[in-house]
C-alpha cells in the first residue's frame, strides 16, 4: 500500500459518473489506468492492476477494476461471492491482447498519484454499456 495515505474504502454507492478521456497525461473519467488497488478483503494490501476510471470523488478517481480472468466459466461461483463481471473486449490496455472484464459491483477510490499508467481510452459505447450493466448493482 502507499505509505503517504491511507486507502478511505471503496466507493459504496452510485456516483455521478462521466465520460471525459483527455490526451494528456493524466487519468481521466473513460479511460483505463494502472494503479494499486486496494483487496477487497484486506485493503490494507493489494497490487497493481488496470481500472477502468467512471469518475471522481473529490480528489481521487473513482475506478472498477478489471481483470483478463475468463469469468463466464465461473459466473454462478462469482455471484454466489457478490462478484460480477461484465466482458469488454480487448484493447490496449493489456499488452497481451487478452479479452477483459470490468466488475460492475465494486467501485475502488484511486488517488491520482498511485497511478502508474494511463494506459488507453475505452470506447464510448462500451463505457455506455458498462454504466448501464453496473446501474443494477447500486
Amino acid at each position: 500500500m502507499p505509505e503517504h495515505r491511507a486507502y478511505p474504502g471503496d466507493y459504496p454507492t452510485m456516483p455521478t459518473v462521466s465520460y471525459a478521456p483527455i490526451d494528456d497525461a493524466q487519468p481521466d473519467p473513460g479511460e483505463v489506468a494502472w494503479a494499486w488497488i486496494a483487496y477487497e478483503d484486506d485493503p490494507t494490501r493489494g497490487k497493481t492492476r488496470p481500472s477502468m476510471i467512471i469518475g471522481r470523488d473529490d480528489a481521487w478517481l473513482l475506478g472498477l477494476p478489471m481483470t483478463s480472468k475468463d469469468h463466464d466459466r465461473d459466473e454462478a461461483q462469482e455471484a454466489r461471492e457478490n462478484r460480477f463481471w461484465y466482458d469488454i473486449g480487448t484493447g490496449p490496455w493489456d499488452p497481451e491482447g487478452r479479452s477483459s472484464e470490468v466488475r460492475l459491483n465494486r467501485i475502488v477510490r484511486i488517488h491520482p498519484d498511485d497511478v502508474v499508467h494511463r494506459s488507453a481510452r475505452i470506447d464510448r459505447a462500451i463505457f455506455d454499456a458498462v454504466i448501464t450493466a453496473m446501474r443494477a448493482y447500486y
